[in-house]
Formats: structure tokens, sequence, C-alpha cells
């Protein structure tokens, strides 16, 4: 056996809080403004942090059921079946590299706004360089260190909501009425994303002394991130006019500028660094390590489980994320296209949540007497609203956004006749069969019904 990493609840916490705090979750909370009257982010905010909450608790039901790195492959296929398991984890894969392109388009120009003299394209090119190079010489952010940078994000993000709310005197604009009811949904909807990737945590179910500390940790990072977000989303929008904080692809630097000027820039761009290597290591190490596990499982050609020898990290596969990151980025700095990825990751993870819920009660059913040391309080409450509103929220951005529900069902289509018609034939091509188990032959007992004489 090897030697198992205890982890703490500090730094379950600042994994899965970390995993989600990113340079373009401030273009989502921007846009969540965009829709409702006022300053009024706030409501939207937290009732999407409560509905995370929900989710989180059916994560921390199917985590304790099944611990293990498999996460979602694992609850969906003992759920569901194994194909759409399958399909939904590559599709969710997929919308992550998505994620990845859209949060270095946001970086890069964070960075292009404080050196102008740069261009966004070498940016982009030199932090997927960087975080790349980690990857494949299988060089890992500490504990410590993932500690110290998600706990000051979350503490700066903080101090500077005061003060930027102090220099308005707290005055805020109709911050109790948010308008139509069909803004506030699609106002929820797309500030889901701003939680993006904290169920990303429960792969650690096998480095804790007990599944327990990643259930807490989830439910409190989710907790945390609906203050910090609520907080700094509405000292944007009465700090700052609304089309200025729209019109840019940082708005965090609009922001920032206003605030506190040059100095307020470089505290910026110093937050956003360190959100976004964090962030987009663990996207490039989740969606490579995935990768690679398919391709030994002959789901994906073998080619992409390809080791180095020197590093023992899957080259292949990284350069794979690596050549898939700079492309959509390439895309996305061309087109300018940011938010529909965005937005594509809020129905994604809607999906997903829904899923997530439906799973909880169809292994309720289906292994009554399992052993779960943690349960949903409330019976099947909590995961059939979590199931009901996620696949609503899922809809509506998919109503709001008709290139996020084309891409989506376009994907869906092309990954569900992948599973069922080229994994089977890579299966059959790559996977070692094994042989035959002879029958041995059952010896007659001689002379069974003789005497001795």
């Amino acid at each position: 056996m090897g030697l198992k990493r205890v982890l703490t609840l500090r730094t379950v916490i600042a994994t899965s809080a970390g995993l989600t705090l990113a340079s373009s979750s401030f273009v989502a909370a921007v846009q969540v403004a965009g829709f409702l009257a006022g300053d009024t982010a706030w409501l939207a905010i937290l009732t999407g942090g409560l509905l995370c909450l929900g989710a989180a608790s059916c994560f921390s039901e199917l985590n304790a059921r099944l611990p293990s790195a498999a996460g979602i492959r694992l609850y969906f296929s003992r759920a569901f079946n194994d194909r759409l398991a399958l399909t939904v984890s590559l599709l969710y894969m997929a919308v992550v590299m998505g994620v990845v392109g859209a949060e270095s388009y946001v970086l890069a120009s964070v960075l292009n706004a404080a050196l102008p003299a740069i261009p966004p394209l070498v940016w982009i090119v030199a932090m997927f360089l960087v975080v790349t190079g980690m990857n494949i010489r299988g060089v890992k952010i500490a504990g410590t260190f993932q500690d110290l940078i998600t706990y000051g994000l979350m503490g700066s993000l903080l101090v500077l909501a005061f003060i930027a709310l102090g220099r308005v005197g707290f005055q805020l604009t109709a911050p109790l009425a948010p308008g139509g009811a069909l803004a506030f949904i699609n106002a929820v909807a797309v500030g889901v994303f701003l939680f993006v990737g904290f169920e990303w945590v429960t792969p650690l179910a096998e480095e804790v002394t007990h599944s327990r500390l990643v259930s807490r940790g989830m439910l409190l990072a989710v907790g945390l991130l609906s203050v910090v977000y609520a907080l700094f989303t509405v000292a944007m929008s009465a700090s700052c006019s609304r089309e200025a904080l729209v019109a840019s692809p940082a708005p965090q630097m609009v922001f920032a500028r206003t605030v506190l000027g040059p100095a307020g820039v470089f505290w910026m761009v110093v937050l956003s660094l360190a959100a976004s290597i964090t962030t987009f290591n663990a996207g490039l190490i989740s969606v490579s390590r995935f990768i690679y596990a398919s391709a030994r499982e002959y789901v994906l050609p073998p080619v992409f489980s390809r080791l180095s020898m020197r590093f023992f990290t899957p080259w292949v596969a990284i350069l794979t994320v690596f050549a898939a990151g700079v492309t959509i980025s390439l895309v996305v700095l061309a087109t300018h296209r940011y938010l529909v990825l965005v937005n594509l990751a809020a129905a994604m993870e809607s999906v997903v949540y829904a899923l997530a819920g439906l799973a909880v009660i169809r292994l309720r059913q289906k292994e009554p007497q399992a052993e779960c040391p943690y349960r949903v309080k409330g019976g099947v409450f909590v995961p059939v609203i979590t199931a009901l509103v996620f696949a609503g929220l899922a809809v509506a951005v998919m109503f709001t956004d008709f290139y996020v529900s084309l891409y989506l069902l376009t994907g869906f289509a092309i990954l569900w006749w992948y599973v069922h018609r080229v994994v089977p034939v890579l299966k059959s091509k790559y996977q070692p069969r094994r042989p035959a188990r002879r029958r041995r032959p059952v010896a007659e007992p001689a002379d069974a019904g003789c005497k001795k004489t």
C-alpha cells in the first residue's frame, strides 16, 4: 500500500472553494447583476448558493456511499448505467476545457489592462506553457500554498468590497427589488457558474481520515463563497456604472481602478493571477487524468495513456489538453464570445447537479441496506428539489442563449454516438482477452462399488 496523504478540514475547504474562485467568476457576477434591477444581485447569488448547498448535500451522500477518486463517473454508473455516466463525464470534461479557455482569455485581458504593451496572445500562451510544464513535471501545488491563496483571495475580496461600500456610504439602489420573475430565474441560473467546481473535491475522499471531512468541506466552502460573491458583486454594481462593467472582459479591473486607482489595479492583477493559476492547474489536472484513466479503460485510444518514464505523468493527455485549451482560447480571442462558455458551463453544471439529486434517490432504492455514513436530512425532499430546480435552471440557460442549447445538445448527441459505437470497437480491439478457463475433469472414484478383500 502507498502512503496516504491526510488532509485537514481547512485544506478541504480551501480546495473546494479554490477550484471555484476564478477570474471568469467576476464576469459571471456582472452578468447576474445585469439581469436584475438595482443592487439586488446578492439575492440571486445567495439563492444560487442555497441551491448549491442542496447539491453539495447530495454529493456528500454520494461520496459517503462511494468514496472514490472516480467521482461522478462512478456515482452515475452505479445509479443509472455506465454508458450514460460515460457520456455525461466526457461532456463535462469537454465543457471544463471550454471554461479553461474562457479563464485564460479573461486573465489575458486583466494582464493586458495592466501592461497594454504585451498582446493578450502572449499572456495566454505563456500561462498555458507554465502550467502545462508544471503538470508534465508532476509539480503539485502544496496544501499550505493552496490554503494561503484561497483564504487570502477571499479575504482580499471582502476587504475591497467593504472599502467600496464604505465610499458610497453603504447606500444601495433598490436592494430588495430584483424585478421580474424570469429575470431573477435567469440571474440565479448564471449565478450557478460562480460555484462551478466545488464538487471536484470529492476525489479527495481517498486522502482524508473520514469521508465526512469532504462533506463538511463542500458545505462550508459553498457557504463562504455565497457571502464573498454576494458582497463583492453588490460592491461592484454600487461603485461602477453597469455599462462599464458589462463592456469589459475583466470587470474586476474596472472596479479595482475605480475604488483604489493604480494600487487597486496592481492588487487585482495579483489576485487574478493567483485565482487563475490554481483554477487552471486544477482543471488541467482533472481533465488530463480523466483522459488518461479513460484511455486505460479503452474508452479513448490507448495512446492517451502513455506515461513519462522520467516524471511518471500522462504527458500525451496533458499535451492534448494544452492543445485543446490553446485552440479554444484563440477562438475566444478572435470572436470575443467568452460569455457563451460561461453560460455553457452554468447549464452543464446544472445538468450534473440535477443528475446528482436523481442519483441519490436511485441508489437509495437500489441499495437500501448499503452502509452510508452520511445521509441528506429530510428523506427525499432535498434530492427531489435539487433535481427539479437544477433541471429547470439548465433549461432556463438554454432558452436564454441559443448557442448554449445548440452546443450542449450537439455535444451530447455526438458523445452518445461515440459511447455506443466507437467505445465497443476500441474495447474489442485493444482490451486483452482473458483466456478461457479450462474445466477440470471430475475424477470418478475408482472401484466405488467394490469392497476390499
